[in-house]
């Protein structure tokens, strides 16, 4: 398979197949294709682990789309201005993804739910149930704003807003820490914690964070008062 990244800050991602290679989304995901695909729509990998992908921020349903000839393509664009990245798995490293952030996969990989520690499910900005995706495959990711990878050697420490922690490797420490300072807490413009991620491993860091985003335009929507 083939791919190709487009776009600058409304970024989709374009997909060219061999025969019988295949990819599967949330229902709903794809945007166009050719018409040479057979669509299966299933709870991919059971009930429970459906249910675990609706905490995680994707649908119940999952479509899989397999190419019935060569050269058979298809464009699944991102939801909100940001990034769209490629991740290639080799079965040797899982990662953890904010919610929502999946957009397609290969067969291969597996999409499953990741519990964070109390602490940092309550005030890391990611919630309790995060994605964590495994296997063999490639996987495209959709990310908010302006990503940066960071590739922490053993033992360096990054202090992160919260919310502001897009993608990691599972081997990295992930964290929630208090602001010190009684001033800085009050003053500081932070809030009272931070993330915190500890190498070794990649970190990915998105500039915006949608939940923060969608807070600052709230008041400037009409509401009907009526």
């Amino acid at each position: 398979m083939k791919y190709k990244i487009f776009g600058d800050k409304l970024p989709a991602v374009s997909l060219q197949f061999e025969a019988n290679e295949a990819i599967y989304t949330q229902s709903g995901g794809m945007t166009w294709m050719t018409d040479n695909f057979r669509m299966e729509t299933n709870v991919r990998g059971g009930l429970m682990k459906g249910l675990g992908r609706m905490l995680s921020g994707e649908s119940l349903f999952m479509a899989t789309y397999t190419a019935l000839a060569g050269g058979a393509e298809m464009t699944l664009a991102s939801s909100f201005p940001g990034a769209i990245i490629a991740l290639e798995l080799d079965g040797s490293m899982e990662y953890i993804a904010q919610k929502s952030a999946f957009l397609c996969a290969t067969p291969g990989v597996e999409l499953s739910t990741y519990v964070t520690k109390l602490k940092a499910g309550i005030f890391g900005g990611e919630g309790f149930i995060m994605q964590r995706l495994s296997g063999r495959g490639i996987v495209f990711l959709e990310l908010d704003g302006t990503v940066v990878e960071k590739d922490l050697a053993p033992g360096e420490r990054l202090k992160v807003d919260t919310g502001n922690i897009a993608l990691f490797e599972s081997r990295v420490f992930y964290d929630v820490e208090t602001v010190k300072g009684f001033s800085n807490v009050l003053f500081g413009g932070e809030g009272l914690f931070l993330s915190s991620v500890q190498g070794p491993g990649k970190v990915w860091l998105q500039s915006v964070n949608a939940a923060n985003f969608a807070a600052k335009i709230l008041p400037y929507i009409p509401h009907n008062k009526g």
